[in-house]
């Protein structure tokens, strides 16, 4: 089973600033861990040009230009309170969309069986109109909007476990019948939204808030319901948006998962994407992504989460361990074990 890695080096021109919690070390550690694994399955691959049409699809024009015109020459520019652009972030947000839609296009072609976009900036919180949360882009919500409209699949599935509720997929999608949104994230907590009451227009959003303090079976039992109604919807391709700041070392956040729940989530929705969508899937970390054949993964590595925690090595090498069960992952695919 073939793993795609797409990536390219224009997030590392992505400055947010001297002290800000997502900067290039979140995900230059998740990729140099990936290149220790030798695998002839693994195929990397960069980002290509791809039509702006997908961005509208998914943001108001007005917004677009607004962010367009927001790269500064020199220096740095805000677009909200913590979402910060450079000279170097149009390219990066860019390239963070365009890994996810090569992810996309290498899963349907069947060039391999799933893939991994480690991308910054990450998504999840930008709505159709607004910058937030680190997010320019929602890179997610283009690869759903890409796979309706240039692959014309009638159902996308987007499951997002950051442990923030990604507030931005949910604006972009509330209306969409084609598109279910779910969402596993501590309540009440940044930013905000993600009541178990907000279900979407057309029944298409699935809120699953968590307490703080919530424990990895509890976790665990929550996803019944999410994989029930992923059975009942049926989508023809799954897209994760995958934050691991639920992680019990987040030094922020209130939820204790284990580096090994993650493991077994991502076993758990592969077994059922082999089901309910022929495997594929898109990985992204929220703040990057991993693309399995049918599914979508939004791979965001707790960027979103640190708004405010200190830039210690500690919280790279967290990242690099909760990066542990997805090479091994990888390897158990390598053996056929998965």
């Amino acid at each position: 089973m073939k793993t795609g890695i797409i990536t390219t080096d224009t997030y590392l021109n992505h400055n947010t600033g001297e002290g800000h919690p997502e900067r290039a070390d979140r995900v230059t550690v998740v990729i140099d861990h990936l290149k220790k694994i030798k695998s002839k399955n693994l195929i990397w691959k960069k980002p290509k040009k791809f039509d702006p049409k997908y961005l509208e699809y998914t943001h108001d024009k007005e917004y677009l230009d607004n962010v367009n015109k927001s790269f500064p020459k020199q220096g740095l520019n805000f677009l909200d309170g913590d979402t910060i652009v450079s000279p170097g972030s149009k390219d990066a947000t860019i390239d963070a969309v365009g890994s996810i839609l090569i992810g996309i296009d290498g899963v349907m072609k069947k060039d391999f069986n799933n893939a991994f976009c480690p991308v910054r900036p990450p998504g999840h919180h930008a709505e159709k109109k607004k910058a937030m949360g680190f997010c320019v882009y929602n890179n997610v919500a283009v690869g759903a909007y890409y796979l309706l409209e240039k692959y014309k699949l009638k159902k996308v599935a987007i499951i997002d476990f950051d442990v923030h509720h990604g507030n931005g997929t949910q604006d972009i999608f509330y209306n969409n019948e084609k598109v279910l949104y779910i969402s596993s994230h501590q309540y009440p907590y940044y930013p905000g939204s993600g009541a178990a009451n907000e279900k979407g227009n057309k029944d298409n959003v699935l809120n699953i808030p968590l307490s703080a303090g919530t424990q990895s079976h509890e976790f665990f039992n929550a996803y019944e319901i999410i994989f029930k109604k992923l059975k009942t919807f049926k989508p023809d391709f799954i897209l994760l948006s995958a934050g691991f700041d639920a992680h019990k070392d987040d030094p922020l956040a209130q939820i204790n998962l284990e580096s090994k729940d993650y493991y077994t989530l991502t076993k758990r929705i592969l077994s059922l994407a082999k089901v309910l969508c022929g495997g594929k899937i898109d990985q992204v970390l929220s703040s990057t992504p991993i693309a399995f054949a049918g599914l979508a993964y939004d791979n965001t590595l707790s960027m979103s989460s640190l708004r405010k925690a200190s830039t210690s090595d500690s919280l790279t090498s967290r990242d690099a361990k909760i990066l542990v069960p997805t090479m091994q992952h990888i390897k158990d695919k390598d053996k056929g074990e998965v």
